[in-house]
């Protein structure tokens, strides 16, 4: 190693030793897995959680911005969704941003600033949401807007002291998933209205160097800094009892990558290979709604090829407007399977987007998976 690259050189070794310690610390006991499929489970979001992190990080430039995927069907973070798409723009407090778009047909469009995201690390706090109803959108759909310490002429919203990421949030409720349509383009830029005019220098080693340890505080903060479940003190939206639902309610205003227009419910669920978990309850008048699996790293089943979710659009409801949902290993043979991919073990979780009413309980059962096509005998 030279000395014109020892920063980086350093910072590569404590990438590596840091991929070594997630899978002998993080897919280990200390943070509990210790089933084998949840071992492989972990592995495949370690490999997800580097993607990420390598393609928001390395190139992060709050002087020249771009909207970038944060989820995606082949990089699911931070509790990914099938029918939302997610772009992230890392910026600079004291500057002012132009953002140009479409809502692109999205039955749900939102820019948040998430606090302490910096340095690639974990938002500490969701803060400052400008939504679809604030955007001053033309027969189109197209917007602008400005984010900024200092108040611009026009549509301007500010811009938060410690803001460090721009995270927008695309909804759709579909027949088929959103997220995995290659098809759907959502028109977004984002423009530094400080910027010199000038190319940016040329990466040096020590710009490297901190790019790649950006690449760890990011990954790091979604497996070293969490918690295992259920250790600790959990939201009071989050039930640690299998195939059991708290009362939805909205997350804490403190929480970091949240959507703070949503209301949440998650529940683990435990299944013999002959049970099903029956679900029923009524969707509130809303702007979004769906439920999702997740593994235990908060990674959605594998929504390009199963029924692994359930939007309002994808539910069948009954007469009276409730819904009946069924998540089993196999096809029961009535609507609303939710497939469990044979995996015994999971985790439920509603989303309700800006609800206009109560929210009714989620009522569930355990019932041998041959009884569940003779409910409504």
């Amino acid at each position: 190693m030279t000395t014109a690259t020892a920063a980086s050189g350093q910072a590569l070794a404590e990438l590596l030793d840091f991929v070594r310690e997630l899978d002998t610390r993080f897919l280990g006991a200390e943070f509990g897995t210790t089933r084998p499929e949840d071992v492989t489970d972990g592995r495949l979001f370690v490999l997800h959680a580097l993607q990420a992190a390598l393609g928001s990080q390395l190139d992060a430039d709050p002087e020249r911005p771009v909207f970038r995927r944060i989820t995606a069907p082949n990089m699911k973070v931070l509790g990914d969704n099938p029918d939302a798409l997610y772009f992230g723009a890392y910026v600079r407090p004291d500057r002012s941003y132009r953002i140009r778009g479409n809502v692109a047909g999205a039955t749900f469009t939102s820019f948040s600033q998430e606090v302490g995201t910096a340095d690639g690390g974990y938002s500490r706090q969701t803060v400052n949401v400008v939504r679809d109803s604030d955007l001053h959108l033309d027969a189109g759909g197209n917007f602008e807007f400005v984010l900024g310490a200092q108040r611009r002429p026009g549509h301007w919203f500010p811009l938060h002291p410690q803001a460090g990421l721009i995270n927008t949030r695309h909804f759709f409720e579909r027949e088929h998933p959103a997220a995995s349509d290659p098809a759907l383009h959502i028109p977004l830029t984002i423009e530094c209205l400080d910027a010199e005019p000038t190319p940016p220098a040329r990466m040096d080693d020590a710009t490297l160097a901190a790019r790649m340890r950006r690449v760890v505080n990011y990954v790091r903060g979604m497996t070293f800094d969490v918690p295992p479940f259920p250790r600790g003190p959990q939201p009071g939206w989050v039930s640690t009892v299998p195939n059991r639902f708290n009362p939805p309610a909205d997350p804490a205003a403190s929480t970091g990558w949240a959507n703070m227009d949503a209301v949440y419910a998650l529940a683990p669920y435990a299944l013999q290979p002959d049970e099903a978990l029956v679900i029923e309850g009524r969707f509130p008048r809303c702007r979004f709604a769906n439920v999702v699996l997740f593994t235990r790293f908060l990674q959605t089943y594998d929504h390009v090829n199963r029924q692994v979710s359930l939007n309002r659009r994808q539910t069948r409801l009954a007469a009276d407007g409730s819904f009946r949902m069924v998540l089993a290993h196999r096809d029961p043979g009535v609507p609303n399977w939710l497939d469990t991919e044979g995996r015994t073990q999971g985790r439920l979780f509603w989303r309700f987007l800006l609800p206009e009413e109560p929210l009714q309980p989620l009522r569930t059962r355990v019932l041998p998976l041959a009884d569940v096509a003779r409910l409504d005998d």
